[in-house]
């Protein structure tokens, strides 16, 4: 009798099934999805190319995301994913701006099953990648007991144009994530979801945006706890209101005004997306620096929901923000393979021997052209020993490897764990597991470490970089562990569990300002204490100096 009932309580959203689709139902409609397996053969549900939100061309481009209107009486075919924001080559069939979708993996569809829910927010520095399949394939994660939800965003001048007026205020992509946790928050429920145990799992850029959703006023209550990976908001540039030389820069590449803001706002909806996408490239100063060229900004108000109401770092040090609990941490290699191939380019170690003192401000994401930019860029370099006359193939790259790094992600992320772990629980980390898979091998096909984007090999499936791990693997260790460790904290808050055979001897403490401890995540789980401190005191004299 208990059975029968329990099926019918799963049974109550699940309108149809056989045995490769499934049809859920949902207030906006019905949603067909397919049947997956897990990497260790455990099957799943895949419900792909969601729409959450109206394809935001015309008026809608640069502005706030529209709610998605239902489907009804039609069936939504989510048994493949949708397109990806429009970047890259504008060619590929991927592309569209009709692209604010979401993918929702998940093996229990029991309306009560109320599983955590783990929300991906994908890296590509604000203008590249999505959280398609291919990207982030849910098989890893899979095996664990959760609902994984990917979603894309809106992505370089199309997310983020900043012009300073009402149709073009900024952060569209940062609105486009709120709105899908919405839709979350709405609907999850109906895939064995629980809106109300949502964790942001962000990554490099996504774990940017994890980080600034906790002050947004826009995504308050939509999410419980955050993950932020490889990334942080507190770098050394200051937030601005608008970043309307970046919008001018693209307005003159396809031929748009820029005396009058709201001529070229408006030429630059008239453009076709794909004019726009093709002069991404020219949009940076020197290769592809600054590496963080569109970002958020405090907007004005213009009656709009606004995401950032004031400086981030402010509301943070006055601690208003979402009290939760996070993660946080960075590789031990990150970016090794921009500094070697940056190095092998003729064209930037010019540019770097010519005129250090112009160029490592936008390298590095400090202040230019004043005293202090001088003295600062005489300081790294002495600091991290990077040599006099930076050549090609003959110089070491580790130290410019360390110092972007630093710059980059090491050092933003050391100030978020310091200041907000006066609040929160904050467990820190630092991954150093070196496998056999990297986004960074030498000719030979060695990999190098543990770089950007490396982790994310071990959550999720990504074919272009490694197969999917069998058990007999070697990597097989490192998926357990930090699968398990992520799911754990997404179910507690705390990624602790000696009741797990994989966990049983982890006792990973928040981070305390006395012995500033970390987890080291390599070959095996280590704490430890006082991560990188003398790089990290040279950024905080830094810091000191232009305060």
């Amino acid at each position: 009798m208990l059975s029968v009932f329990y099926f019918t309580l799963c049974a109550a959203l699940v309108v149809k099934a056989s045995p490769s689709h499934i049809e859920v139902s949902t207030s906006l409609g019905e949603i067909r999805g397919v049947k997956l397996k897990s990497r260790l053969g455990e099957e799943f549900n895949a419900f792909r190319g969601i729409r959450y939100a109206k394809n935001p061309i015309g008026e809608l481009r640069f502005k706030n995301p529209q709610p998605v209107e239902s489907w009804k009486p039609t069936v939504f075919d989510a048994t493949k994913d949708g397109p990806r924001c429009p970047q890259g080559r504008f060619d590929s069939p991927d592309n569209s701006e009709d692209c604010l979708r979401l993918n929702i993996y998940s093996k229990n569809l029991c309306s009560n099953a109320s599983k955590p829910v783990v929300v991906f927010l994908h890296p590509g520095g604000l203008y590249g990648s999505s959280g398609r399949t291919n990207n982030a394939g849910p098989e890893l994660l899979m095996d664990r007991d959760i609902v994984l939800v990917t979603i894309n965003y809106r992505l370089g001048t199309l997310g983020f144009l900043a012009a300073g007026i009402a149709e073009a205020p900024g952060n569209a992509g940062l609105k486009d994530q709120v709105i899908a946790l919405r839709w979350i928050r709405d609907h999850i429920r109906n895939f064995g979801g629980d809106p109300n145990s949502v964790t942001l799992l962000g990554y490099s850029a996504g774990s940017r945006c994890a980080s600034l959703h906790m002050v947004s006023p826009m995504s308050k209550g939509l999410f419980h706890k955050v993950i932020a990976m490889s990334g942080s908001p507190f770098q050394m540039e200051k937030y601005n209101e608008d970043q309307l030389d970046l919008a001018k820069k693209q307005a003159k590449l396809v031929n748009c005004p820029i005396d009058d803001k709201n001529g070229m706002v408006k030429c630059l909806q008239e453009t076709s997306a794909e004019e726009i996408i093709k002069t991404t490239d020219n949009m940076f100063e020197i290769g592809f620096y600054p590496l963080l060229n569109w970002s958020p900004v405090i907007e004005k108000d213009f009656g709009q929901e606004r995401f950032l109401t004031e400086d981030p770092l402010k509301s943070f040090e006055k601690g208003d923000f979402q009290k939760i609990p996070l993660i946080i941490g960075r590789n031990k290699d990150e970016f090794a393979r921009i500094a070697y191939y940056n190095l092998m380019d003729s064209n930037i170690t010019k540019q770097m021997n010519e005129n250090w003192k112009k160029v490592s401000p936008i390298m590095l994401r400090y202040e230019r052209n004043t005293n202090d930019s001088k003295e600062i860029s005489n300081l790294l370099r002495a600091a991290y020993e990077i040599d006099k006359q930076i050549v090609t193939n003959s110089t070491p790259f580790e130290p410019f490897a360390k110092l972007l790094s630093d710059a980059i992600i090491g050092f933003p992320v050391h100030r978020q764990v310091n200041l907000l772990a006066k609040y929160i629980p904050v467990y820190y980390y630092c991954f150093t597991y070196k496998g056999r898979f990297s986004d960074f091998k030498f000719p030979d096909d060695t990999a190098y470490g543990s770089v950007h984007h490396d982790e994310l090999l071990y959550l999720f499936n990504i074919p272009r970089l490694a197969p999917l791990y069998s058990e007999m693997d070697p990597e097989n260790k490192i998926v357990e562990r930090l699968t398990r460790m992520w799911t754990q904290f997404a179910k507690t808050g705390n990624p602790n569990n000696s009741k797990d055979e994989y966990l049983k001897n982890l006792n990973w403490k928040p981070f305390n300002s006395d012995d500033e401890n970390y987890l080291e995540i390599g070959d095996e789980l280590v704490l430890d204490e006082q991560l990188f401190v003398r790089r990290m005191s040279i950024w905080e004299i830094i810091l000191a100096t232009i305060s």
